[in-house]
């Protein structure tokens, strides 16, 4: 038990490390490039510190993939059952694309400095209504301009029960408008190393399903609780195949040992 406690503080102490010394480079790069560097500190210098961060807590990252990532601007969502999932979904460097995050995030040093510098878009509350709308207004006017994609949690915030949470219609809202696909995410944490909301993660393997990939074509805000009821039934039955067992038909995937 004192190992175990000792270890779960070697990490905390070395990811800390990691993402301070993360922060200052970012921070460097984006003065001398005059912020103009979001994606070379999302995609270049980020995806690898988040692989060392895993590494550290000894997980090793399994990612299935059927199709190769879209080239077009797309929205993908995932399950959010832990504080992993972060670093899980920075290494598995998405292409081109933006995440939303609590804005109390801003507050964690240096974390909230990584966030800022690659171009995430910060969420009020969601007892805040008003501004939660304006931050997606606000959040869809830029990515319709750069053609950048998104990352969005549909759950709204870690779900621990071992089952899939009521999901949000902004992501839904958001797809509906700009009438680009969705690409589900499903992230399999086995429950004997998932930290849940805390830090304390056990060395094991994590399975992620890249799923093909769901056309928004033709979807209209009168079907919004519709479309975003039958995207979680996806997701139930995702779950439902993985504590199975199943591989859900993945057979030829691409397999990605990304940590």
């Amino acid at each position: 038990r004192m190992l175990a406690r000792l270890r779960s503080a070697a990490v905390i102490v070395g990811t800390l490390l990691l993402l301070s010394v993360t922060a200052a480079v970012m921070l460097v790069v984006s003065l001398v490039t005059l912020f103009q560097t979001r994606r070379f500190c999302a995609e270049t210098i980020a995806p690898p510190v988040a692989r060392a961060a895993l590494w550290l807590a000894g997980v090793e990252l399994v990612v299935q993939r059927s199709e190769p990532w879209p080239e077009q601007q797309a929205i993908y969502v995932a399950n959010h059952t832990s504080s992993l999932d972060l670093f899980i979904l920075i290494a598995m460097k998405l292409p081109n694309t933006r995440f939303f995050m609590k804005r109390r995030f801003l507050l964690l040093l240096p974390l909230g400095v990584i966030a800022w510098l690659t171009g995430t878009f910060f969420t009020p509350p969601q007892t805040d209504r008003s501004k939660r709308v304006a931050c997606f207004e606000a959040a869809e006017r830029t990515i319709r301009r750069s053609g950048e994609s998104v990352f969005l949690s549909p759950e709204g915030t870690r779900v621990t029960t071992g089952k899939i949470g009521p999901f949000n219609k902004g992501t839904f809202h958001l797809a509906t408008n700009l009438q680009v696909p969705i690409v589900p995410i499903f992230i399999d944490i086995p429950r004997a190393i998932n930290p849940g909301k805390g830090i304390a993660t056990k060395a094991g393997r994590v399975i992620v399903q890249v799923k093909p990939a769901i056309s928004t074509a033709g979807w209209v805000l009168d079907d919004l609780e519709q479309n975003k009821d039958d995207v979680r039934d996806l997701f139930v039955a995702y779950l439902a195949q993985a504590r199975q067992g199943r591989s859900d038909h993945i057979g030829d995937a691409t397999t990605e040992r990304a940590a």
